[in-house]
């Protein structure tokens, strides 16, 4: 429980902790590399019908059920209804294991950076057999990782979080470094662009030919846009945290808002300053899942080339940011992947019902509430997707579509569930709001209904272009994962009715006091 003294969050805190819970910097190569400065108008678009509104939604959900312990769940329970809010609760809690899926197989990429300076998964070849390389070693490599983690996640060790302070800190310090390293390579080439920029006209048109003249694969790219202001979530507790929210909380959303937004167009149009796309993003070997590094790379020799160093002195500084970004992720993706191989399992099952997990599933160990069972299903559910997706196809940068269409859609689909409650929430009665941005049923509704649009419009285009284009395996990874996971979300509380129409009793959630605690 927070101290009563605790300090209040001023306008500057705020905007720093809602920059860094959306903010991250591996958006942005990704983006280059997908539509060069074509991509800054969708950024933009994205933060003005989708960052702002979500972000006031989940504020007011926040500063009105402060006192609830079951997070998005009992936001949605309370407003819809119990198995809305656990279809809803499940695909959210579902899109964190298809995170780990890609990031247990992609973790490799950093890691390969920091020892190698550059990316050579492309060749790894895993225990001296012919068939285990390329995406199919780091599949492996993935199903051992995630093994290692849950076992010691499972032990309870908390060791690991000075790995993710440190990662993070690292990564922070990456934008500021490349943002002012990338404003010294503008002035030092007298406002000569690597990729030249042409105004309006760069913005409209791709670099990637793939674009242009492609409407569908065009809005497909939303989602990438949507999917880069995730992590709102967190904002919904910081509400009664800050001093004045009703005066201090919107301006703060706003200009935090404008900082994420700018910050990515300006990042995405300064990767242009020291990166062609032609001669880079277009070879083949380069594909989403090591832009990042490449990327870093052609920072450092354009750094060094800055600075009037030799051809052998700027290769030499490229390797080495390369490298030291490369171990930055690495620590920052592996804090977060101990963090996340449990967190999000937690909340979720102490905000439901006991009923609702079969078995022993949703025990957690009475010594420090770890959901040990669930955590073991959990792993060997990951290692199978890894599996399948890996010995899916022989192509690297096929293997990092696939993984990357599937995160995109499976963490943005769930943010469609908290919007189009929202209404709902706001008919309720007796309810003290702290907080309220939305203070007409006309403009709760116009909003809620642009950002479950927004999202349910990106994903389909997301998930229909690849199949329209001939490549009908990302199409069904994409949908297969949400689908399967709202299957067995509803097959789940089918059973949790059956048990409680047998005792006779109501359809809670946990908040309600009906049920008795986890014990191991």
């Amino acid at each position: 429980m927070a101290k009563v003294d605790a300090k209040k969050l001023g306008l500057m805190s705020l905007i720093l902790m809602i920059f860094t819970s959306v903010y991250g910097f591996n958006n942005i190569p990704r983006a280059f590399y997908k539509m060069g400065y074509a991509s800054i108008p969708w950024f933009i678009l994205a933060g003005i019908t989708f960052f702002i509104p979500y972000a006031f939604m989940v504020a007011e959900y926040g500063s009105a059920f402060k006192n609830e312990t079951g997070g998005i769940y009992s936001w949605m329970e309370k407003s819809v209804g119990a198995k809305y809010a656990f279809v809803g609760t499940f695909m959210w809690y579902t899109s964190y294991v298809i995170w780990m899926v890609n990031i247990g197989s992609g973790i490799w990429v950093p890691i390969s950076n920091a020892i190698f300076g550059a990316d050579t998964t492309q060749q790894w070849h895993l225990f001296g057999l012919n068939f285990l390389t390329g995406p199919r070693a780091l599949g492996v490599l993935g199903v051992i990782f995630l093994i290692l983690v849950t076992f010691i996640g499972t032990k309870g060790l908390d060791k690991i979080k000075k790995v993710t302070s440190v990662g993070g800190t690292a990564v922070v310090i990456v934008n500021i470094v490349v943002l002012i390293g990338s404003i010294i390579i503008v002035i030092a080439n007298h406002g000569q662009m690597a990729e030249p920029f042409h105004g309006m006209s760069s913005l409209v048109h791709s670099t990637n030919t793939d674009y242009n003249g492609n409407p569908i694969l065009t809005l497909a790219f939303i989602v990438y846009a949507l999917f880069a202001y995730g992590g709102l979530e967190a904002v919904g507790g910081l509400v009664d945290k800050t001093e004045n929210p009703n005066k201090t909380f919107p301006k703060g959303v706003l200009i935090a808002a404008a900082v994420v937004v700018i910050g990515y167009s300006l990042l995405i149009l300064l990767v242009g300053s020291f990166t062609n796309w032609h001669e880079v993003m277009a070879n083949p070997m380069v594909n989403l899942g090591n832009c990042s590094y490449i990327v870093m790379k052609y920072f450092g020799i354009g750094l060094g080339s800055a600075f009037g160093a030799s051809v052998a002195t700027q290769a030499m500084l490229g390797s080495l940011i390369a490298r030291l970004y490369g171990l930055a992720m690495a620590l920052a993706l592996l804090g977060a992947f101990f963090t996340l191989s449990y967190s999000p399992l937690k909340q979720i099952i102490d905000g439901t019902p006991d009923e609702l997990w079969p078995g022993k599933m949703g025990h957690t160990r009475e010594s420090d509430g770890m959901p040990v069972n669930a955590m073991k299903i959990q792993c060997t559910v990951v290692c199978i997707m890894i599996v399948l997706v890996a010995f899916g196809g022989d192509s690297m940068s096929k293997f990092f579509l696939i993984l990357t269409a599937m995160v995109n859609v499976g963490m943005t689909i769930p943010y469609m569930f908290i919007s189009g409650a929202f209404p709902a929430f706001k008919k309720l009665d007796n309810l003290e709001r702290p907080f309220q941005m939305f203070k007409k049923k006309s403009t709760t509704m116009i909003w809620s209904v642009v950002v479950t649009f927004m999202l349910g419009f990106a994903n389909v285009f997301a998930i229909i272009q690849p199949w329209m284009d001939g490549d009908k395996q990302t199409t069904i990874w994409s949908i297969a994962g949400p689908v399967l996971f709202a299957v067995v979300a509803l097959l789940m509380y089918k059973r949790y009715e059956g048990i409680v129409a047998k005792r006779g009793g109501n359809l809670t959630s946990k908040d309600d006091g009906n049920h008795d605690e986890h014990t191991a």
